[in-house]
């Protein structure tokens, strides 16, 4: 079972552009996020799925510079993407990352891929597993796993444009026809945003960077969470923000 973990980045945004290459401590975003993942040990193989706009050679570039592969589709029809990205690395199974979340935790994604793992061989049916059908994580730790063959009834039955755009919509939308599992953390830590979207979020990771990233080297969700306790005032940074709806 070949487990591969897709990034969708591209340097257009509505409201941050450019944010994927945005620089923390002389490396992009983009660059964090792909470290991070890369401390999942389960994950065989991490793709960066980008668009054929030549405003994201950039991505390519960086990809390569990580030693991760890379692939180039449409760029609002992101389900196409994500499927023939998959179809190209032979994915049987699909861990979906976004590019803006520099604090993805690859520990959250080790539990997850481990429970896919252990309850699928003893035939308990997943066709998507999250960690935030229902919210218990902070927004910015999301992931998706979902088999390869889900991934294509998607492609093949997603009709609305907001499906394609958002890849997965059409799966969790419908639990009459797949089966899905939620992950849930022990502790609710839902009301944290430490995704990148707005100026505000981006203080917010800077603050946190600043204090606990050391090159080489992975700092968990434990050791953020105590720091914006101890320093409660930075979560006004970007409290206000609100996510965009997948309709927007």
């Amino acid at each position: 079972m070949k487990i591969v973990a897709i990034i969708q980045a591209r340097m257009g945004s509505t409201r941050l552009p450019g944010k994927v290459m945005k620089q923390l401590f002389g490396e992009s975003v983009l660059f964090h996020v792909i470290a991070r993942v890369k401390a999942c040990s389960l994950v065989d193989e991490i793709v960066v799925a980008t668009t054929k706009d030549l405003a994201d050679d950039v991505i390519v570039e960086a990809a390569e510079k990580c030693d991760v592969k890379w692939f180039r589709g449409s760029e609002d029809d992101v389900l196409e993407r994500y499927y023939l990205a998959a179809k190209e690395y032979q994915a049987d199974v699909i861990v979906r990352v976004t590019s803006d979340c520099p604090l993805f935790d690859a520990e959250v994604l080790t539990w997850m891929l481990e429970y896919f793992q252990t309850e699928t061989s003893h035939g308990l049916e997943i066709d998507y597993l999250s960690n935030c059908l229902r919210r218990s994580y902070p927004r910015g730790l999301d992931a998706e796993v979902f088999t390869f063959k889900v991934l294509e009834r998607a492609f093949q039955e997603a009709h609305h444009a907001y499906e394609r755009e958002h890849v997965t919509p059409y799966i969790y939308e419908n639990p009459e026809i797949f089966s899905l599992h939620n992950q849930t953390n022990d502790d609710d830590l839902s009301d944290y945003r430490w995704t990148l979207d707005t100026e505000e979020d981006w203080r917010l990771i800077e603050e946190i960077y600043n204090k606990l990233y050391q090159p080489g080297e992975i700092f968990t969700t434990d050791e953020v969470v105590d720091f914006l306790e101890e320093n409660p005032e930075l979560l006004m940074l970007n409290s206000h923000v609100e996510q965009k709806t997948l309709k927007e």
